[in-house]
């Protein structure tokens, strides 16, 4: 499942031909964005009934300066339960990827307005 806030991709793009420390300051941004969604994804996780260890298989890797990736990782304790979020041929989904990013996006847009304030 690819998640892509608003801008992201066109922000990325735009970004190859920026000073490092901007480039820096942005990754700073993205990361915490993603520890953020992260944390949120396991609050709701752990409210999710018999998967009490569900919640402790979420992370997420930067794979580059504006991109990061967020969920559940299969090698980790009931990690395989990502089907919570997919849901399967006979169930839908039973937890959401996008309330916590969609929570994050505003605080997520600001961070990135003012690192290019300050940086300009």
């Amino acid at each position: 499942m690819r998640l892509d806030i608003d801008g992201a991709r066109e922000l990325a793009d735009d970004l190859d031909d920026v000073p490092k420390e901007l480039r820096d300051k942005v990754r700073q941004v993205v990361s915490k964005g993603a520890l953020n969604i992260k944390n949120d994804m396991q609050r709701e996780a752990q409210s999710a009934g018999d998967t009490r260890h569900f919640a402790r298989a979420h992370g997420y890797d930067m794979l580059s300066d504006t991109e990061a990736e967020i969920g559940p990782e299969l090698g980790r304790v009931q990690g395989p339960l990502g089907l919570l979020y997919t849901g399967t041929s006979r169930h839908g989904p039973v937890l959401s990827v996008n309330g916590p990013a969609d929570r994050e996006e505003p605080r997520f847009e600001l961070a990135l307005i003012r690192v290019v304030e300050d940086t300009l």
